[in-house]
């Protein structure tokens, strides 16, 4: 295979001073300085020129993006040295790689690839197909490459991309219809998220046996006729949980959610043996406590994988643009050409045809409501 040599970016090594005024250098202003001729010539360069690197790449295809995880995919490496496997947790700079034969392997991330500049937290997720070094004496191994993705789930953290989970097929939305209570809002930003990585969504509203489930009809139906699976589930009366062990067993499945819905309990149920963590949800707050505090892939008895993510209280969109929101929205599209603006934003502009559906009762206003939200949020951020 032709290789090629590539300049990477790599993260900053060195940060400006937090402190404004510093009072130490201001003190004796007034004493004579020194003359201000230079003594010498730098020979290497200073700040951001020098954390690049040249690394060797593989020439099979070009490459897709500027971003460093790109370049963590691409990177040509010694496979008669490596061996292939899959990341089923990470603990602090420490993860579990199994291996075709169900052997786990204790690895770290090559330094190169960990300071790789990207837009993520981390170089490496759950669920990701990996080469590593195994260790010789017993240690731990090294991760040498990540293979490229396919379905991805990721949030937006402190403006950077937290990725949750990688090469996942479907994606279980929780969301509970009390304690802590239905949050279509949260629902509406997971389903956007799923279109965006590649994912298919399926909903679950949990808890059904704490409630009336006359009142919550509507909302079975309105996300059912956008053709999203919705199921009632209840691990204390095991409602629903047939379904669920058909969908979990086959493929990857991401459980996502806000903490104290109840994504614990529900695999707790499916597979008894699991013994996830669980905790009532807070009497003081009426939200849940994190007892899932990292994504872990989990093997089930049925077959297929499931990954446990942590309960999560805000979820802010990643890699969406605010004219691209509109079309993550199902029932949207059929009304988007009809608009009398071509770039129309359907928030303000006269003659928006999504607009007039709403007005109509041929869109949710719940529905568009969460839209405007998303809309409103993604502007602030992009400013």
């Amino acid at each position: 295979m032709a290789k090629k040599k590539i300049r990477v970016a790599l993260r900053k090594n060195r940060h400006n001073r937090t402190r404004a005024n510093d009072l130490t250098q201001a003190y004796r202003d007034d004493a004579p300085q020194a003359s201000s001729a230079p003594t010498h010539d730098r020979v290497r360069p200073k700040g951001d020129m020098s954390r690049h690197r040249t690394i060797i790449e593989d020439d099979a295809s070009p490459a897709t993006s500027t971003d460093g995880a790109d370049h963590a995919s691409r990177r040509a490496i010694d496979t008669a040295r490596c061996l292939q496997g899959r990341v089923m947790s990470i603990h602090g700079s420490t993860s579990s790689v199994q291996t075709a034969d169900g052997q786990i392997h204790p690895c770290q991330v090559r330094r190169l690839l960990k300071t790789l500049e990207i837009e993520g937290r981390s170089v490496i997720t759950v669920g990701d197909r990996v080469w590593f070094r195994p260790s010789t004496g017993g240690g731990v191994g090294l991760i040498e490459k990540v293979d490229p993705r396919s379905g991805v789930i990721a949030r937006g953290y402190r403006h950077r991309r937290h990725l949750i989970a990688a090469n996942v097929d479907q994606v279980l939305i929780v969301s509970a219809l009390a304690e802590p209570g239905l949050k279509l809002g949260l629902v509406d930003r997971y389903l956007v998220s799923a279109e965006c990585g590649g994912v298919r969504p399926i909903i679950v509203l949990n808890k059904a046996d704490l409630v009336d489930l006359a009142s919550f009809q509507w909302v079975v139906g309105l996300y059912a006729q956008l053709g999203y699976e919705t199921i009632t589930a209840s691990a204390a009366d095991r409602r629903g949980l047939d379904r669920l062990g058909q969908l979990l067993s086959s493929g990857v499945t991401a459980i996502t959610g806000q903490s104290g819905v109840g994504k614990s309990s529900l695999l707790n149920a499916i597979q008894p043996g699991l013994n996830l963590r669980v905790a009532e949800v807070s009497d003081w707050t009426s939200k849940g406590r994190h007892t899932t505090t990292s994504a872990e892939l989990i093997a089930l008895e049925a077959g297929g994988y499931v990954v446990d993510t942590p309960g999560l209280r805000q979820f802010e969109l990643w890699g969406v643009a605010p004219g691209q929101i509109s079309e993550h929205f199902l029932e949207f599209r059929a009304y988007i050409p009809q608009c009398r603006f071509p770039d129309c934003s359907h928030s303000h502009e006269t003659g928006c045809a999504v607009k007039e559906a709403v007005h109509f009762g041929q869109i949710h206003p719940g529905r568009y409501d969460s839209y405007r939200k998303l809309l409103d949020q993604k502007s602030i951020d992009d400013e």
